[in-house]
């Protein structure tokens, strides 16, 4: 009775254990003028000691705002829990959640999704600023490998990942902004940031103009940057995006240069 006991407890524990691997985190980051931000992360399943990993930054979509710290997990949040992506890709990810009123890029909604008339040389939004001060309290952690630092956006999410990318181009080493637009005159200083680009050439929300000025851009100014684009495709093109042949490897495979 005893041994079943302690089998029972054995195999309680590995369930446990094992529902733990399968799920975010959840906490609040507080920034030094007091504003909060809700995110969901996860580790590597084991940190050894001396080795350093990637950290990827996700930035969901305007549906997914809110904060009940969870809708921002929807699109794209159950890869990083594939347990042969984290056996494959171990790696700190961050998943943060821009409130209902709010816009990561900008102070609202730009007026015009056009990529020429996009904003150009306006402040960094209080949103953002406070997700700066979030990924650098990750940053200066020692397990973590500022050589390899990824950021992913949808929709607004990838306005937000251009605007990040343009503003502290030395803190990433690739950037994968799907179905975003940004002014395509911003990004000559991100040339040594590799890209790629993702966009349906349907799409009725975000004009697919948004993503061919800016590879072109990106290409002008000397970038390593890929573009793909799904003909047919809506709004929606995170789904045919993460299921991209070697979606992954391409993205773990980046190293910024020293």
């Amino acid at each position: 009775m005893m041994k079943q006991w302690t089998t029972l407890l054995v195999f309680l524990f590995l369930s446990l254990s094992l529902s733990a691997q399968q799920e975010y985190g959840r906490d609040i980051f507080v920034s030094s003028e007091g504003d909060s931000l809700p995110y969901r992360m996860i580790h590597p399943e084991s940190v050894k000691p001396g080795e350093k990993y990637p950290l990827v930054l996700f930035l969901h979509g305007a549906g997914e705002r809110g904060n009940d710290n969870e809708k921002q997990l929807t699109h794209g949040g159950q890869m990083f829990l594939n347990p042969v992506n984290q056996e494959k890709y171990p790696a700190f990810v961050l998943i943060p959640q821009c409130p209902t009123d709010g816009y990561w890029a900008y102070t609202g909604r730009p007026k015009s999704l056009i990529p020429t008339e996009m904003p150009v040389g306006q402040e960094i939004s209080p949103i953002l600023q406070t997700l700066k001060q979030l990924l650098d309290s990750y940053l200066v952690m020692p397990e973590v490998d500022t050589q390899r630092v990824y950021i992913i956006g949808l929709s607004m999410g990838a306005m937000g990942t251009y605007d990040l990318v343009v503003r502290y181009p030395e803190i990433f080493a690739a950037a994968v902004p799907i179905c975003g637009t940004v002014n395509p005159s911003r990004l000559s200083v991100a040339k040594d940031v590799k890209f790629r680009i993702f966009h349906g050439d349907a799409d009725d929300v975000v004009p697919v103009k948004g993503s061919r000025e800016a590879y072109k851009a990106l290409k002008a100014a000397g970038a390593d940057v890929e573009y793909i684009e799904f003909p047919g495709c809506n709004h929606g093109s995170w789904n045919p995006a993460f299921n991209y042949p070697g979606f992954m490897d391409w993205l773990f495979k980046q190293k910024r240069q020293r």
